[in-house]
């Protein structure tokens, strides 16, 4: 099975959507959110939705790639061998109910890898009036499908992490994952696939059981460092990103670690990553970037 970067650059039709309030205070009920800012209407400004979901706006699109591409040529058979290896979500303005999102898909790299090859879509989300609210580009690796050439990518690619730091965390936080976690997850955010809520269909592809969708445990990851940081408000955080290297299962704990921070200018970035009950990753190179320009956590944004 082959795939060339000759793909590269092939655009999606528009996805739009209407944010509804629903959408968002679920989300952040399923991580287990508590920060007014998500909940609390009331409030001056309202709320917004947390930094990671975007990932349930763009899951239509993902999900129903074969509506959306406009290359018919390009070989969706092959996506049946994806995971998900990356995530990068670029925050220009938060996220609000009651916005029309608009976004425009497009393959921003096709790339060799040791294990496949690695396929990265980029999602431009803009509001009403065309000003951008943010960019998601969302890595998947297909397995056992060779790159036939060398790879391109688009400009404006992120650039791949650091390596994880070798010194001891910051600080470390464990989290249980509650085994019925992933079906809440599926239906409060609305990103469903079988793998995370039917245990035939896990048995199916190999597994003991069902696991975490990843977006989850970047989710929750997001939450504990925001909660821990109490200096970051949720609306200063302009970037989150990770890579994804292990399953989770329910019913066992993680270990969320702070390893560094690390200041350019009014920008801040916190290096995180997750392990399992085995001590192994589960998701690494995580990044968290945040404007210190914005107001501290305690007040209105």
């Amino acid at each position: 099975m082959n795939i060339d970067s000759a793909f590269v650059g092939t655009e999606l039709l528009p996805h739009q959507t209407i944010v509804e309030a629903r959408q968002t205070t679920n989300y952040a009920a399923a991580i287990g959110e508590h920060a007014a800012c998500y909940f609390d209407d009331t409030r001056r400004g309202g709320i917004f939705a947390h930094p990671v979901f975007p990932v349930a706006v763009t899951w239509p699109i993902t999900l129903h790639m074969d509506r959306y591409l406009r290359n018919s040529r390009f070989p969706l058979e092959l996506m049946a061998m994806q995971v998900h290896y990356t995530e990068h979500i670029a925050l220009h303005h938060p996220i609000r109910p009651g916005q029309t999102l608009t976004v425009a898909g497009t393959v921003a790299a096709i790339l060799p890898h040791r294990a496949g090859t690695r396929v990265v879509m980029r999602y431009a989300a803009a509001d009403e009036g065309g000003q951008p609210v943010f960019t998601e580009h969302i890595g998947a690796l297909l397995r056992g499908v060779r790159c036939s050439d060398d790879g391109r990518r688009l400009p404006g690619l992120p650039d791949e992490p650091p390596p994880d730091p070798s010194d001891d965390p910051v600080w470390q936080q464990n989290i249980y994952i509650d085994p019925l976690l992933p079906y809440v997850y599926d239906g409060c955010s609305d990103i469903v696939f079988p793998i995370h809520t039917s245990p035939a269909f896990a048995r199916d592809v190999g597994l003991p059981g069902i696991i975490l969708q990843g977006t989850a445990t970047l989710a929750l990851a997001v939450r504990t460092v925001l909660d821990r940081e109490s200096a970051v408000h949720p609306s200063a955080v302009a970037e989150v990103a990770c890579r994804f290297t292990g399953m989770v299962f329910p019913g066992s704990p993680i270990t969320v670690r702070l390893r560094r921070r690390s200041v350019a200018g009014d920008r801040v970035t916190l290096i995180f990553d997750v392990i399992d009950a085995r001590n192994q990753p589960v998701l690494r190179k995580g990044q968290l970037v945040y404007r210190t320009t914005t107001k501290a956590k305690g007040e209105n944004p």
